[in-house]
């Protein structure tokens, strides 16, 4: 049994130390580092689970690769998108994900993100970290009240609500987007209209959709153009909804104040048009990054192998 169970890259003890314990043991990448497609297929062969990040594509070649005793793939994060669902259902293999214990954490992120921009935080760090701070002046680093204001949030999902509820501790107006009406949002108080209307009237638009080949660049120019030229725009989902050449063009000319990123187009890498950027607050990824969410993702990953090994169902599978 440990040698069915492959680990694609180092995850907290919480997850590691429940497989040890149910299922005898699993092997793991001690390099902690991303596997090339290759070493992926070769890792990954014979294996009756694969538990993995969502930095590893699992596509049919992987699928087939490991063989047709495999029956789980275990993603530990919420999106899926790494994961070639389709082809997974075709060769009668599980695909799971880590719901819900990221929602908090993530949305937390997104409000910092959304406070830093809107104050010019990290504008204003690296002035004084580089000794250029002058002394107080009445006219320096202004940003914008958040208080108040429109955010507008696109997708109605756990993570949007849990967004909507932070806005209103701060008396924010709150638009949303979505396929289909949430009555959860509509208790929070927030209004559900055409991403269109959300986009030019919102002071704040933060992105809670996940990636779909119709949510690819849902943000483009021609939405870029639509924000108010003070307007902020957060992003936590996933790089590709955001043409991130055309956020570029859009922060250097002005025509939206400023962005606030945690995911990009084409992870690791970054359009580096945003590093000369001074209204563009960068962080690398880390919207579950707490070490109690991270935890209860492993776990929640585990849990999802151990059941299908144990001839039970997933708890949470997405196929």
């Amino acid at each position: 049994m440990p040698n069915n169970i492959y680990v694609t890259r180092q995850i907290p003890l919480s997850g590691l130390d429940l497989l040890q314990r149910e299922l005898g043991g699993f092997e793991i990448n001690t390099a902690d580092k991303q596997l090339s497609k290759t070493e992926l297929k070769a890792a990954t062969k014979g294996r009756d689970a694969i538990l993995c990040l969502l930095t590893d594509a699992i596509d049919g070649e992987v699928l087939d690769a490991a063989g047709p005793q495999l029956k789980i793939v275990a993603n530990v994060a919420v999106g899926y998108n790494n994961i070639d669902v389709p082809a997974a259902s075709a060769r009668k293999v599980i695909v799971s994900n880590t719901p819900g214990v990221l929602t908090d954490t993530t949305a937390d992120l997104a409000f910092a993100l959304m406070l830093a921009s809107a104050r010019r935080l990290c504008e204003s760090e690296r002035v004084l970290r580089a000794g250029k701070w002058p002394g107080w002046g009445i006219l320096q680093f202004l940003g914008q009240d958040i208080g108040g204001k429109t955010l507008g949030i696109v997708g109605g999902g756990r993570i949007g609500q849990a967004m909507a509820r932070r806005a209103r501790g701060f008396d924010m107006q709150i638009l949303y987007s979505s396929r289909s009406a949430h009555s959860e949002m509509e208790s929070i108080g927030a209004r559900r209209v055409l991403l269109d209307e959300l986009l030019k009237q919102s002071d704040f638009v933060s992105l809670h959709c996940p990636l779909t080949p119709e949510t690819k660049h849902l943000i483009g120019a021609k939405q870029l153009a639509m924000m108010k030229p003070t307007a902020h725009l957060i992003n936590t989902a996933r790089g590709p909804v955001v043409d991130e050449a055309a956020l570029v063009e859009a922060l250097k000319t002005k025509k939206i104040a400023g962005a606030g990123l945690d995911v990009y187009e084409e992870e690791p890498k970054i359009h580096p048009g945003l590093f000369e950027l001074e209204n563009a607050v960068l962080a690398p990824h880390i919207g579950s990054a707490t070490t109690e969410t991270r935890g209860k993702m492993a776990t929640m990953a585990a849990q999802n192998v151990i059941a299908v090994l144990k001839g039970g169902k997933a708890p949470n599978a997405v196929n």
